[in-house]
């Protein structure tokens, strides 16, 4: 018999069980409260077809339970409207103390099957690099690894600005100014924000698919838990906004999240970024976090450069985005 049945996530009940399930592969850790404010923002799945290929968004879950009723296993299938047409991200995770008996096969079959349902035409998952296992299971089934992203840690105990402790000021003598988001609110102010995110997100090296709306993206960046304002820094000039910096705070941790940094390609090579990234520094060690975590994709070069040669950012094992072509 099988020790366990696959079903379709109930919620919310089920956030409080699938939290661990989701910290075992995620570099920082959340709560089933996060799991189920995030889930309220989205509106009910609405897919569509343009020539064929499939478009719009859905989130379907599904969980694996054992014959007592735990819930030992947890997948989902995602994409946004802004998505890449045709394709669909997954996750899929099993409690290590129930791997090896067919459940993640199971969860994997179960989205495998709604994907083909819905004509999606692409697979990605991200695995982490020293989870050997998954990485062997996704290529035993034609995944293949199309990207590399680091993880970076900075121990803002230890931190030292040293040389760079003159970059801010010399950024400002060059004509640059800089502000947080605290210190200029406003609708007018997030839209300006808006497309500077928007702009520098198209250069990131693996972006892919379109890009949110205004008001999608406020959703996800300005109001997300653990943003404020004062946690934003702007670089200036004159009234133009031309980089930004931004900090998550991880409530389990107490750590710093530093979800991203934007500068206009116009600016580029002026230290801009290496100044909005000190003020970060300084920002969390005010804040009294212990470390800041960030990723890089391997082809940023330029960012990686800044985080771990200038800043010390130590090099953590990191994730592969893993593709599979679904038809054709």
């Amino acid at each position: 018999m099988k020790a366990y049945t696959i079903r379709k996530m109930r919620q919310p009940d089920d956030y409080a069980a699938v939290a661990p399930l989701v910290n075992l592969i995620w570099a920082e850790p959340t709560t089933a409260d996060r799991l189920r404010e995030d889930e309220e923002k989205i509106p009910p799945g609405k897919l569509h077809y343009e020539e064929g290929r499939l478009m719009g968004w859905d989130r379907p879950k599904w969980v694996a339970e054992d014959e007592t009723g735990q819930v030992i296993g947890y997948a989902t299938a995602w994409r946004a409207p802004w998505t890449e047409p045709g394709t669909l991200q997954h996750t899929i995770v099993v409690h290590p103390d129930h791997r090896g008996k067919g459940a993640g096969t199971a969860l994997y079959e179960t989205v495998h099957r709604w994907a083909s349902e819905v004509r999606a035409s692409r697979f990605i998952d991200y695995l982490r690099e020293s989870d050997l296992e998954s990485l062997a299971y996704a290529e035993r089934r034609d995944y293949k690894r199309e990207r590399h992203t680091f993880e970076s840690v900075l121990d803002l105990t230890s931190f030292d600005e040293g040389a760079l402790r003159e970059t801010i000021d010399r950024v400002k003598q060059s004509g640059i100014s800089f502000v947080t988001l605290a210190e200029e609110p406003g609708e007018e102010n997030e839209r300006k924000l808006y497309e500077l995110y928007k702009v520098t997100n198209f250069d990131i090296p693996g972006h892919s698919g379109g890009y949110p709306w205004f008001e999608e993206w406020k959703k996800w960046s300005l109001d997300q838990t653990g943003c404020r304002p004062e946690w934003m820094h702007i670089a200036k000039d004159g009234e133009r906004y031309i980089g930004v910096v931004t900090l998550v705070h991880i409530e389990q941790t107490g750590a710093m999240y530093h979800e991203f940094t934007g500068v206009l390609p116009d600016y580029r090579g002026r230290r801009i970024a290496l100044a909005l990234k000190l003020l970060a520094i300084r920002t969390a060690r005010s804040f009294g976090a212990p470390y800041l975590r960030t990723h890089n994709d391997s082809m940023n070069a330029p960012m990686l450069r800044i985080n771990r040669d200038l800043l010390g950012f130590r090099a953590e094992k990191g994730l592969y985005k893993m593709v599979r072509e679904l038809n054709g």
